[in-house]
């Protein structure tokens, strides 16, 4: 049976994409929304390069067999790629009649903040059901506890840390570590933990100077023969080579190197846990569909799936747990 959206419009065909940065687990998340969408009896369309693949008509329909064996592969098959012509009117245009003319009824996009608000424009300009999953390691938008691809990303930084430990406490040296995360500092906040690391220099929390400086009276060169600070990446910290240059020219003698982790974070194969929630997301971004619901991202909350409007998914209004920050400080004594 075919489902209703709404009333006067059926819906046969849903379309699928990804957009923004690439995450591990948007296979899975691909895989999930086809294979659930044939078994409630839909077509599916998948999109090649996220919003450019509709202005460039670069759609094909998807089976089974598409879709196979791919839930442990990092990336996206589907590819991504930035789109500057969809953030005009006239592109956004030529992408619906591209869809419509390609029998699309409705639309699922996976990606992050940038992916979500082109969305929100584009259901809200032409009246279209948009269903969004939250695929970004940086774990940054509201409404939904964890983003496809961030545990992932969380574990590579625990694991590098491990190795870059090694090295730190062979040489009796300080590294400074940037992690990815844009404006976000969870990445940076929770793979401190993780790792052991004894400070994460992250857009929250304002006392950076003060946090080296407790680091460094409480057992750097004392009780430690090594010491790991995490930073995200963002103008407010300064980034990693901006923290090293501060610890140089404050503590001229420590041996004081860094480490850009980079896109590494964004590689690999997902986690089982990431397999599981873009899964998840997947099955219930189909059935969301077919309740009707539309302009909405699909979230997970105390384990629970929820719907979350577009307009609270990108507000830049998720903290971080002050309870974390204050566990950190207490471990790295």
């Amino acid at each position: 049976m075919k489902g209703e959206i709404n009333e006067g419009y059926e819906l046969k065909c849903i379309g699928i994409l990804t957009s923004g940065g690439d995450a591990p687990g948007m296979n899975s998340a691909i895989r999930a929304v086809t294979r659930t969408a044939i078994y409630k009896g839909l077509e599916v369309k998948g999109i090649y390069r996220g919003y450019r693949g509709l202005i460039k008509n670069e759609m094909e329909e998807f089976h089974t067999e598409h879709v196979s064996n791919i839930i442990q592969r990092g990336g996206t098959i589907l590819k991504t790629a930035r789109c500057e012509e969809f953030k005009t009117h006239e592109g956004r245009s030529l992408a619906y009649q591209n869809m419509r003319d390609a029998g699309i009824d409705a639309l699922v996009v996976i990606g992050g903040n940038g992916t979500l608000t082109a969305a929100r424009i584009f259901a809200a300009e032409f009246n279209f059901p948009v269903v969004g999953l939250p695929g970004t390691i940086d774990n940054d938008l509201s409404g939904t506890d964890r983003t496809i691809g961030y545990d992932t990303a969380l574990n590579t930084i625990m694991q590098s840390v491990d190795k870059i430990r090694d090295t730190a406490s062979s040489h009796d040296r300080l590294f400074v570590v940037e992690v990815m995360g844009r404006d976000a500092g969870f990445l940076a906040l929770n793979g401190a933990i993780a790792s052991g690391a004894e400070v994460a220099i992250i857009p929250e929390i304002k006392e950076a100077e003060e946090q080296i400086t407790q680091m460094i009276a409480n057992g750097f060169r004392k009780s430690k023969n090594s010491s790991i600070v995490l930073v995200a990446e963002s103008e407010v910290t300064g980034g990693a080579m901006g923290v090293a240059e501060r610890i140089k020219q404050s503590h001229s003698e420590y041996d004081v190197r860094v480490s850009i982790l980079g896109h590494i974070q964004r590689g690999g194969s997902p986690t089982a846990e990431d397999r599981i929630l873009a899964s998840r997301m997947g099955v219930a971004a189909v059935e969301a569909l077919l309740d009707g619901q539309r302009n909405v991202m699909i979230g997970i909350v105390n384990d629970e799936i929820v719907h979350v409007p577009f307009s609270r998914a990108i507000q830049d209004d998720k903290s971080v747990d002050k309870d974390m920050v204050r566990a950190l400080a207490m471990l790295s004594l």
